[in-house]
């Protein structure tokens, strides 16, 4: 399996320790979001892990422990030109940064890939600025990264919420050619491969390629042709990805960006935080009587 480290909240910010933990211990524990008491226990060995994908807004805390993590691994690092209007938990961007080239320094370029997204647009974040926000990106990491991954907002609870707040405009197909527009001189200014993810529309006239953010064959490139990968669909119904195990929980994450789809309670996010135990086995809270485990059985692959 591909371990998903994590889509529903960043744990290499906030719980790294608990995740170095549970390398340890060879397991770790989710709750099913629906249905509390049912624990999917995933086993952290070399017959069901794959490889593992880390995604994060801040990479900082696992520099220093990389060579702890006995499985193939890359980075996918959201990078953005928001401010905290948008991103009041991201309090110091030019320090992650310099992470992000440490990060390439060590496990090479071709395992770290930046996310500029999700692309929302209002009076302040115009096509203009992200253009410009999107270069001095490309600029600053000329030489440590060489993809980039674009989407653009999709109204969820939580973008729904804040929306008019912060004058949040619905894309259509010409506002997003209007961004794409501003991003494509610096495509070819530092030779960097741009493309989207779950995306119907076509940018490709402005060098931005239609793709998955985890296919087979760009894992295969960037971690080895050797590598078993699972067979099967995207848990998301409007990608192409391959099927990923997400080891996080939803409303845990204490960035608070204004359009994340799985962090929509910033009062449960703030108790949830408070359950967390770095030597549980779950990311919060303990396990108790009620509670039924059931080990995730090895996916088919090839």
């Amino acid at each position: 399996m591909i371990l998903f480290v994590s889509g529903r909240c960043d744990i290499p910010a906030f719980y790294s320790e608990w995740f170095f933990n549970r390398l340890q211990e060879g397991f770790a524990d989710v709750r099913n979001p629906y249905n509390e008491h049912q624990i999917s226990r995933i086993l952290l060995n070399e017959e069901m892990i794959d490889c593992i994908l880390f995604c994060t807004k801040d990479p900082r805390s696992m520099l220093h422990r990389l060579h702890e993590i006995p499985f193939p691994f890359l980075f996918h690092v959201t990078l953005t030109g928001y401010h905290q209007d948008i991103e009041p938990g991201i309090k110091d961007k030019k320090a992650i940064l310099e992470a992000v080239k440490q990060l390439s320094e060590q496990i090479g370029k071709d395992r770290v890939i930046v996310r500029y997204d999700p692309i929302l647009l209002n009076e302040r974040y115009t096509a203009h600025y992200h253009g410009r926000a999107f270069e001095s990106l490309c600029q600053k990491l000329d030489g440590f990264v060489d993809t980039y991954i674009l989407s653009f907002v999709d109204f969820y609870k939580n973008t729904r919420k804040h929306a008019k707040r912060l004058g949040i405009q619905v894309l259509n197909e010409e506002a997003m050619r209007a961004v794409a527009m501003e991003i494509e001189p610096s495509i070819s200014k530092y030779h960097v491969k741009v493309q989207t993810c779950a995306e119907r529309i076509d940018l490709s006239q402005y060098g931005i390629l239609q793709g998955e953010c985890v296919s087979r064959e760009d894992l295969k490139r960037r971690l080895g042709s050797h590598l078993l990968l699972p067979i099967g669909k995207s848990v998301r119904s409007q990608c192409q990805c391959l099927p990923t195990v997400d080891i996080g929980d939803y409303n845990a994450c204490a960035h608070y960006c204004a359009y994340c789809y799985a962090n929509y309670d910033e009062q449960r996010i703030q108790k949830n935080v408070l359950l967390h135990d770095p030597k549980s086995s779950l990311l919060l809270g303990h396990l108790c009587e009620e509670d039924k485990i059931t080990i995730r059985k090895d996916p088919k692959k090839y």
